[in-house]
């Protein structure tokens, strides 16, 4: 389990979560309800750990990732806590683990739920990526459903340089209890790897991939049943397939093998 030795701090922070391993990465086994409270029971004052707190998601394209790019493995090994957010994720842990996933943990679904929590604990959002209109209209609907929720700022995805190291500096004189880093794999990784020492005063920071277009109303989620046996990949596709079909079609099948076939954690 060399994701959890080379992480001490999150892994005693993270110790009673438990952890099934699925396609070669350790997940946690919580369902959606238990990760929201997890998560608002990490911004408690009384258990930060001196830096934000690192969760990321994983789907069969991160599992296909993970096993050809070791630059990708070894950032999502340095997460606190993954959680799966890919049915056939669940649906491979159910089939071969005494102690599977107890269901897919999609960061469009956390999101909501943690946002109704921390809209009645008190905590404060920070929203980072996506394209500078696509981040305003997504916090304007994320306003607008959760009016009590305290978004203490927000920034388009595109900063470099200065720009962005001021950005960060921003964000830590701000001191929101979640960040939701929405930069796409692997660069949202690499984002919380260059600049949580710089965030010591954020709680948690949580990875989000495209969240922002499904929050601002760009992008709509597949039908309910689709999500249900796996195949909101293929309505992404559908809907983007200049962008996304080459890319399912060279990592859902590594995926399916890597499910069936690896039941350790990636070990290089």
């Amino acid at each position: 389990m060399l994701e959890r030795r080379v992480n001490l701090v999150g892994r005693a922070a993270t110790a009673e979560v438990p952890r099934t391993t699925v396609g070669g990465l350790r997940m946690a086994a919580l369902d959606l309800e238990a990760t929201a409270d997890f998560m608002i029971e990490a911004t408690d004052p009384r258990h930060r750990i001196g830096r934000p707190l690192y969760l990321t998601s994983a789907n069969g394209e991160v599992l296909a990732r993970c096993s050809t790019e070791p630059q990708t493995e070894r950032l999502f090994r340095a997460a606190d806590l993954i959680n799966a957010d890919g049915q056939p994720l669940v649906a491979a842990s159910k089939l071969q683990s005494w102690f599977p996933l107890p269901e897919r943990v999609a960061t469009t679904d956390l999101f909501h739920v943690v946002a109704r929590k921390a809209e009645a604990a008190g905590r404060t959002f920070y929203m980072l990526g996506a394209s500078e209109a696509e981040n305003a209209a997504a916090v304007a609907r994320v306003q607008k459903m959760y009016p009590n929720l305290k978004i203490v700022g927000h920034s388009h995805g595109y900063l470099r340089g200065d720009a962005l190291r001021a950005k960060v500096n921003e964000i830590n004189a701000l001191a929101p209890d979640y960040l939701w880093v929405a930069l796409g794999v692997p660069f949202e990784q690499a984002f919380v790897e260059e600049y949580t020492p710089h965030l010591a005063n954020v709680g948690v920071i949580k990875t989000a991939g495209g969240l922002f277009n499904f929050l601002s109303g760009s992008r709509s989620r597949a039908p309910r049943w689709m999500q249900t046996i796996g195949l909101e990949w293929a309505w992404r596709t559908l809907l983007e397939p200049r962008r996304l079909l080459w890319r399912y079609l060279t990592t859902n099948p590594r995926a399916l093998y890597l499910l069936f076939s690896r039941k350790r954690p990636f070990n290089r």
